[in-house]
């Protein structure tokens, strides 16, 4: 690993572009070869259930084009919307579901499942959980 601040001091602006061209290059490349880069869940609402010890939450996924959620599962329900988007909903114990604008959708509790973009713009999905309030929203694998 390059020690960045003794490569500004010893070798001047020079080193600096330099370094910010290939730190730039390694980000970029980084973010391709990433299948869950630019995914971004956005948090609603969250308010506790009729059922103690659960709660209600509800958050705004988007998948950018040739993206996916990867591989995760959550402590309880999730019921979807497909707001815009195709989506290739994949599940480790079921045949894949192609989802597309205006479907619904259902995982039950602890399923494991990825949701692939397989579509040409970014995917909207609105997720709303009922999940166990004492363990994380998401768990990925």
């Amino acid at each position: 690993m390059i020690d960045r601040r003794s490569l500004l001091r010893t070798s001047g602006a020079a080193a600096a572009g330099a370094l910010g061209a290939a730190a730039l290059s390694s980000t970029a490349a980084a973010a391709d070869s990433d299948p869950t880069a630019g995914v971004t869940r956005t948090l609603l609402q969250e308010h506790p259930s009729p059922a103690e010890g659960w709660e209600a939450v509800q958050t705004l996924v988007q998948i950018p084009r040739h993206k996916e959620s990867g591989r995760h599962s959550h402590p309880g329900i999730e019921v979807g919307y497909i707001i815009r988007g195709d989506v290739l909903m994949e599940f480790d114990d079921r045949p894949p579901l192609r989802l597309c604008t205006g479907d619904p959708f259902f995982i039950p509790n602890g399923v494991i499942h990825n949701a692939r973009n397989v579509g040409t713009v970014t995917t909207m999905m609105l997720s709303t959980y009922v999940v166990d309030e004492t363990k994380p929203l998401v768990t990925t694998y």
